[in-house]
């Protein structure tokens, strides 16, 4: 019999999520993903003004909130059938870029790079090694003052008898295999990124009013034509800048030196199944999309992507009994009795399929759908990192993969933003202002979605619309989809299914998971327990 680990919480994500692995021979065997949170937003919003939903789904998470608003619109719009102005289109582009470029930059090292770096070995690199390593690796090397200083920050937390941000780790580990110096330079740029990340967030105060919960979008477009100045778009282009050269400068070589030493996670942690919505429309009637729809289900062949296949099954979760229904029929009904943890019923979580099956969906999903879909882009910026860490493309079905994906894709993003900022200032210099297209609601029934790729997955909002008011509103998020339980035909969910062969080097410090389930990004708060079933031992490890 294998020994049991239970997670809870998971830490470093946002929400509450339970891990539980059965560990057989160092390797997992078995694996449950429970979400612990229950949302219940859908059913406030039955009655509502549909203009309304996207203030209340927008409270989702403090994190992912423009990009709930987003889809909520588009929900209502492709109801209405409206297409918006062109400025709004740019606009939505660009608030929905800088949120990933924030987004990314603060996964990675805030959230990601805890689980490969030790910091309590940088206390031993060598600052002018270290030079040497940042010269080799990054577009912007740093001196070994710059080093040296950063490791007597590092020092003074531990002569203070704590470590700050970086207490609790798993400082140690065998698993851990950077040496002193890269441990260094990564905790050098940890620091530098929780000053820039929030830069980088203000691109949505300029454009979107606030952050977090922007208040610009509206159904039919944005609502600040009056702020829609030379300054304020130049304002916004600095900071693109800024955090784009961070990102070519800085992430992007961390993040490829950082997997150098971690090669064998290109085996570890994958899945075969994966779904993207799209995202980012080129033109004004939303049909062509700068990353590509479409899903993959077992190859890197290109399938092409229906909503209407998108169900819901609530098989295993602590939800009344009923068959999988597509969001547009979907309930969200909490059991009434007293919620009890079981092998069988055991997440809040509904379980998203696809045509039946788990997909996954995230940055990785998104880069492989446009790599079989053969975007020149993708395969050129995919394929030169493949032969700078010289791995095969099936790497890319890995924890590994998953982490290089989402750098790979803040960079095409990055990119893209330069050309629609350059566009919505051409127009604006032409006097062409527009951001917001009048309509009605007609009095009959009808109903629409608003599909979003956002950084953590693909997001659906689904509205039906009866008399003006909101009949019907269900929305699946990407963690939905990626921690989803198992289904009525037992199928595990993506997070389940590629925890399933990690090796465990030591059961009291399950490292290895955390890897694999923090590479996902959960959205779903600072204690671990792990529990021993044959001694009942109980051992609480805090993690950061």
């Amino acid at each position: 019999m294998g020994k049991r680990i239970t997670i809870d919480p998971i830490t470093r994500i946002e929400g509450h999520l339970r891990i539980d692995v059965e560990v057989e021979n160092g390797k997992v065997k078995n694996a449950w993903s429970s979400g612990q949170m229950f949302r219940g937003i859908e059913n406030m919003l039955t009655g509502r003004d549909p203009r309304d939903a996207q203030h209340f789904v927008q409270r989702s998470c403090g994190v992912c909130t423009y990009i709930h608003a987003l889809s909520s619109v588009r929900a209502v719009e492709d109801a209405l059938n409206l297409t918006i102005p062109e400025n709004a289109r740019l606009i939505r582009n660009l608030l929905h870029g800088a949120q990933y470029q924030q987004d990314h930059i603060v996964h990675f090292y805030h959230l990601h790079a805890l689980d490969w770096v030790d910091i309590v070995s940088a206390l031993s690199a060598d600052p002018k090694a270290t030079a040497k390593l940042s010269a080799n690796a990054s577009g912007r090397p740093e001196s070994a003052d710059y080093f040296k200083k950063v490791k007597g920050i590092l020092q003074n937390f531990v002569n203070s008898g704590q470590l700050g941000p970086f207490s609790n780790g798993y400082w140690g580990h065998p698993a851990m295999k950077l040496p002193p110096e890269a441990n260094l330079m990564a905790a050098a740029h940890y620091l530098e990124a929780l000053q820039l990340q929030a830069k980088a967030a203000t691109m949505h105060a300029i454009l979107g009013g606030k952050n977090p919960h922007p208040q610009s979008l509206v159904v039919g477009g944005v609502t600040l034509s009056s702020d829609l100045t030379v300054k304020n778009l130049k304002k916004f282009e600095s900071i693109w800048k800024e955090t784009k050269k961070f990102i070519d400068e800085i992430y992007i070589p961390d993040l490829l030196a950082v997997a150098s030493f971690y090669k064998d996670w290109g085996a570890i942690g994958g899945n075969k199944n994966f779904l993207a919505y799209g995202e980012f429309p080129l033109n004004d009637s939303e049909s062509k999309l700068f990353l590509p729809s479409g899903y993959l289900k077992g190859d890197l062949r290109y399938r092409k992507f229906d909503d209407k296949k998108v169900t819901e099954d609530v098989s295993h979760g602590w939800y009344e009994k009923g068959s999988a229904k597509h969001p547009y029929k979907g309930e969200t009904k909490p059991l009434a009795e007293d919620i009890k943890h079981s092998d069988s019923h055991y997440s809040w979580s509904k379980a998203p399929r696809y045509n039946g099956a788990p997909m996954e969906v995230g940055p990785l999903a998104r880069v492989l759908v446009a790599y079989a879909k053969g975007d020149p882009a993708v395969k050129k910026l995919v394929g030169a990192t493949l032969k700078k860490l010289n791995v095969g493309a099936g790497a890319l079905f890995s924890t590994l993969g998953r982490t290089a994906a989402r750098g790979l894709e803040t960079v095409l993003i990055g990119n893209e933003m330069g050309g629609w900022l350059n566009q919505l200032k051409s127009n604006i210099s032409k006097g062409k202002t527009k951001t917001y297209q009048e309509w009605s609601f007609p009095k009959g029934e009808i109903k629409g979605r608003g599909l979003n790729d956002v950084p953590r997955g693909g997001l659906g909002h689904w509205v039906v619309i009866k008399g003006g008011k909101i009949k019907n509103y269900q929305y699946v998020v990407p963690t939905t989809w990626n921690m989803s339980p198992r289904d009525a035909k037992g199928q595990m969910g993506p997070y389940e299914n590629a925890l399933i062969g990690t090796p465990i080097a030591d059961a009291k410090r399950p490292l290895e998971v955390l890897r694999t389930i923090h590479s996902f990004d959960p959205c779903i708060a600072c204690a671990v327990h792990v529990i021993d079933p044959h001694t009942n031992e109980t051992y609480k490890v805090k993690v950061l």
